[in-house]
């Protein structure tokens, strides 16, 4: 994923990389239409110019970050996956395998809500 390649070659730890990796071939698979772009030192997918989903990784977690509207929809299933969240990310430890079938509810949620959305993130 050439989009990505400087941000995953500066994540130093090589199973935390390939899950990214992993991540990222996933979504561009499933979801071609999605435009993968590196913004506000996140990697991010968009669809029609704006904002689907980003991740970020760090120490303990891979963050994935599907806005606000994301999380609230999807707070129970989030939990149930053994994840926890804040108003802007959903932590998925590193230890933990990840929900492939909640990212596509959540990344489907937001397609449809922002379909006809003409601003980067909702207002």
């Amino acid at each position: 994923m050439e989009a990505f390649a400087d941000y995953l070659a500066g994540i130093d730890n090589v199973e935390y990389r390939s899950r990214m990796e992993e991540i990222f071939n996933w979504v561009a698979d499933k979801y071609p239409n999605l435009v993968p772009k590196f913004a506000w030192k996140q990697p991010m997918f968009t669809d029609h110019g704006t904002f689907i989903i980003g991740f970020s990784a760090s120490k303990q977690h891979m963050a994935v970050a599907p806005e606000e509207a994301g999380i609230l929809r999807f707070a129970k299933e989030i939990t149930q996956a053994g994840y926890d969240s804040t108003k802007g990310l959903i932590r998925i430890p590193w230890s933990s395998p990840v929900d492939f079938t909640l990212l596509e509810k959540i990344i489907e949620f937001n397609i449809a809500d922002k379909a006809e959305c003409t601003n980067f993130w909702r207002k």
